[in-house]
């Protein structure tokens, strides 16, 4: 089979229901979003989502490619608490591995605890539980996940090829499978906000948004690294592997929604293959 969908998914605790918290309101349209994202994730009838996060193994000038059993995870805010566990696609993240490898990408695989078994979980971060929070436990049966993460260190252009490699593997694994990137966009829209002001952060996610409804992701990959720097987003990553599956993967994205209800903006779209 190939990839059956993209997606561009934030991750901000906000957005799950019991850890808004008193911006319940201001995310609303944004839950709303990844409410539609996995309802189209159900009616695929997935086998596996390959999910990019910008927050789980930080590995210098490398690719991950988690190869564990299972990952797990949970996030507490003020004694509220929200737990995940699913397993991962053990056999389709090998083979993204060993192509990567083939293509002389500087990828790494990446297990924990144990080689195999129940104890082989890789610890979740929010920028995959967040997400998955959503897109899991929407059908009978649960898709299988593979984590990658992506190297800010290395150039985009490898996470563009990074993206090829996924898309190939897809198409010759006999899988239905869904591409989440789980992007943030600039982080610095309000000076009270953990990183402050700079007027970068609402052009960025305006590129973003202009190359979604475009459905051209090509402009992102040549921003300076400074207008980079300045507008702190944690998605261009991520969305460089995302363009690289379009690359190969003829589809069209949909713009859903787009918020920025405290420091942060958050983006929804969806990727569907394009009618012949």
């Amino acid at each position: 089979m190939a990839i059956m969908l993209g997606c561009i998914s934030p991750h901000g605790v906000e957005v799950i229901p019991e850890l808004s918290d008193n911006v319940h309101d201001a995310f609303a349209e944004t839950r709303k979003s990844m409410l539609e994202m996995a309802s189209q994730m159900k009616r695929l009838n997935l086998d596996s989502i390959v999910l990019a996060t910008p927050h789980n193994l930080r590995l210098e000038a490398k690719i991950g490619v988690v190869t564990a059993e299972f990952t797990e995870g949970s996030i507490k805010e003020k004694a509220k608490l929200v737990e995940l566990r699913c397993s991962c696609d053990k056999q389709f993240a090998k083979g993204i591995l060993e192509k990567a490898r083939e293509s002389k990408l500087p990828v790494v695989g990446a297990n924990y605890g144990t080689n195999d078994g129940p104890a082989s979980c890789m610890p979740m971060d929010w920028g995959t539980l967040i997400p998955l929070w959503f897109f899991i436990g929407q059908g009978k049966e649960d898709p299988k996940v593979v984590l990658v993460t992506p190297s800010r260190e290395i150039p985009l252009r490898k996470l563009v090829e990074f993206g090829n490699v996924i898309s190939d593997v897809a198409t010759t694994s006999g899988k239905r499978v869904a591409f989440v990137a789980s992007a943030d966009q600039g982080h610095a829209h309000r000076a009270d906000g953990p990183y402050g002001y700079n007027p970068a952060s609402a052009e960025f996610d305006q590129l973003v948004k202009e190359a979604v409804q475009k459905n051209d992701l090509g402009p992102l990959m040549s921003l300076s690294k400074k207008f980079v720097e300045d507008a702190k987003p944690d998605s261009l990553w991520q969305l460089a592997i995302l363009h690289g599956i379009l690359m190969r993967t003829r589809m069209v994205g949909r713009f859903l929604s787009y918020q920025v209800p405290t420091y942060f903006g958050v983006l929804c779209a969806s990727y569907l293959p394009a009618e012949e």
